[in-house]
């Protein structure tokens, strides 16, 4: 994996559709997706891989209400 596929926190924000506070809020929580700390200390970046947000979004996709309601009732998504 090359730098260069890393998004930063806003970038991945707008891939989910959501605002980058949400994503923080969501990384803070441990409710969003994972992510590559670059760096140490105050100022370390949070960065996001494409591949992880695909497989994040996937984990939370369902064909139906019922689908979603068995898959979290069995601990499947969050």
């Amino acid at each position: 994996m090359s730098a260069t596929a890393l998004l930063t926190t806003s970038e991945a924000a707008k891939v989910l559709g959501i605002r980058a506070q949400t994503l923080r809020t969501w990384r803070l929580s441990g409710r969003g997706p994972a992510y590559v700390r670059l760096g140490s200390g105050k100022f370390a970046r949070a960065c996001y891989t494409r591949e992880e947000l695909e497989r994040w979004i996937a984990a939370r996709t369902f064909t139906s209400t019922a689908h979603e309601t068995t898959s979290k009732a069995a601990g499947n998504a969050a």
